[in-house]
């Protein structure tokens, strides 16, 4: 070999030696669709990246939310129900249990069952570990970075996804993008259309849509409240926090159902927290809970569900509870600059509210005593003092795709042909907004709950936008729905169920060199069932 030649290979050993294999798949979102999107890739042979853009892996499924909402958890299949295995062969095991056992757990009556083939209901840290190793076993590359929401952090090829930059300087390519993040950036980047806030009931002829004061009746004020700054006096205007009004029955607006933290506390001493008065604690902001307290509500504002070892899933719960109705509107399209100050607007709101719970002395004293046996766990979530690191996105964007999940298919009035997993939740949206009403009370709006017949098919068209819109991108999270039929399809394992089919989808396509709109559903549902996945409920009963 002469030494031009061999400098030409000692120079292309040395560039190729800082490069990355090209990913046939790109999953941007770290959470649980977007995990099982990418084990469920490299189970089936191709590379892929996934991209965490929270800085958190498992979404709220590790963040909290242990208590596994469903419906009918017969619904659930493939990757999703190997998940709630797994955390049955955990707690099935003596050694899981430190601060109780298995036996008195069970007593209660709680989510994890003696019988049947999974568990529901877990402690954060068991669903960390068992995300991890699956990433860990299936080979999967994980890069902490966000999208470059800036005009250049796409590039497009037509109606191509060719690459994603991203905030540190990383490029990333990809045959096939998914956007699994709570907040759908990657999809509205591309160009794709979406919705935020609520459509009126005209538009897809529902009912349980746009603004609900009829339906609003959960979760509301059980006493009478003035909603001006001096009670009773419009002239000192209104309390912060309250409209003037809260629209037309039914009609649309850009609103959106709250969110907060789901708090993992528990009640044994020596693996509690004390609940602590945040900076910048506000006693002003809690004035419509000691209110609603000095009118006579004895209710502890909150609800906590046991976790196992004595571990709870806190949620909201009551007129003034962990949910900061209103604090979270502009979310979505909110800078990560912004977002970051609502996060710590929404966490400083719920440290206090559980602080005054604990001490106020307009507090009744069974709510203290109640709330004071409580406190964040010493063992989860150590880096932010016992508080999930994440906020508890409800709902953001949602695509206009294809075709658009409504409540009618929800209550199974009409039915799709191409599922791709099944929905079973309660059509379920927390409170919206708070309003001032003609008597000049405080009232609570936009609560809805309402029950499914029964699971309901989701349709991959859903998923997925218009050809000509982005060709090569799949959106099993913030998928085309309307608010209310979203509010029953947003459940942790249905979105678990539904990264895997985007993925399946995406391998599919790739192997058979097609695209994703060409992509024949008979082939998509053959292999989703081979998996394991359930896709009509006719076929379970």
């Amino acid at each position: 070999m002469n030494l031009t030649l061999l400098l030409v290979v000692l120079v292309c050993a040395l560039l190729c030696s800082g490069c990355r294999a090209v990913p046939t798949l790109g999953v941007y979102g770290a959470t649980p669709a977007g995990i099982t999107a990418a084990v469920q890739a490299a189970r089936m042979g191709h590379s892929v990246v996934l991209i965490d853009c929270d800085g958190w892996i498992g979404g709220l499924t590790t963040s909290g939310l242990g208590a596994t909402d469903i419906g009918n958890k017969a619904a659930i299949g493939g990757l999703a129900r190997e998940f709630y295995r797994e955390v049955k062969a955990h707690y099935d095991k003596q050694a899981a249990w430190q601060h109780e056992t298995r036996d008195q757990y069970l007593s209660h009556g709680y989510g994890h069952t003696r019988d049947g083939d999974a568990a529901w209901m877990f402690e954060p840290s068991v669903a960390s570990a068992i995300f991890a190793r699956w990433l860990r076993e299936a080979g999967v590359e994980v890069v902490s970075t966000r999208l470059d929401r800036s005009l250049t952090g796409i590039e497009r090829d037509g109606a191509r996804l060719v690459a994603v930059r991203c905030e540190d300087g990383s490029r990333w390519t990809a045959q096939v993008w998914l956007d699994c993040s709570y907040e759908g950036d990657l999809m509205a980047a591309a160009g794709v259309r979406y919705t935020v806030g609520r459509e009126s009931n005209a538009q897809y002829g529902e009912s349980l849509n746009g603004v609900q004061v009829a339906n609003s009746t959960k979760h509301q004020f059980t006493q009478a409240v003035s909603a001006y700054r001096r009670a009773g006096d419009p002239q000192s205007g209104l309390l912060p926090g309250i409209e003037a009004g809260p629209g037309a029955e039914g009609s649309a607006d850009h609103k959106l159902q709250a969110y907060c933290y789901r708090m993992c506390v528990t009640d044994v001493p020596s693996n509690r927290r004390a609940w602590t008065k945040p900076a910048g604690y506000d006693e002003q902001e809690y004035e419509l809970l000691l209110r609603h307290f000095d009118a006579g509500s004895t209710m502890a504002p909150w609800h906590p569900l046991w976790m196992p070892n004595r571990k709870t899933d806190a949620n909201n719960n009551g007129a003034v509870s962990t949910d900061w109705i209103g604090g979270n509107w502009d979310w979505p399209e909110a800078s990560y600059q912004r977002r970051d100050e609502l996060r710590a607007a929404h966490l400083r709101w719920q440290q206090g509210l559980m602080w005054t719970l604990a001490h106020h002395p307009r507090v009744p004293e069974s709510v203290r005593r109640e709330v004071s046996a409580y406190g964040p766990t010493l063992d989860e979530f150590p880096d932010t003092e016992g508080w999930p690191p994440l906020l508890y996105v409800r709902e953001a964007r949602r695509m206009q795709g294809l075709i658009t999940m409504t409540e009618h298919h929800c209550m199974s009035r009409e039915t799709v042909e191409d599922p791709v997993g099944l929905g079973a939740y309660t059509m379920d949206s927390h409170n919206v907004q708070r309003y001032v009403d003609t008597q000049g009370l405080v009232r609570n709006e936009g609560d809805v709950q309402v029950r499914v017949p029964q699971p309901y098919g989701i349709s991959w068209r859903a998923l997925i936008p218009a050809a000509d819109e982005c060709s090569n991108l799949i959106v099993p999270v913030c998928l085309s729905a309307t608010h209310i039929a979203l509010g029953s399809i947003r459940m942790e394992p249905v979105y678990m169920v539904l990264g895997q089919s985007a993925a399946t989808a995406a391998c599919l396509a790739i192997d058979r060199q097609e695209s994703l709109h060409q992509l024949p559903y008979g082939v998509l549902q053959a292999r989703l069932l081979a998996d394991g996945q359930v896709l009509r409920w006719d076929s379970v009963r």
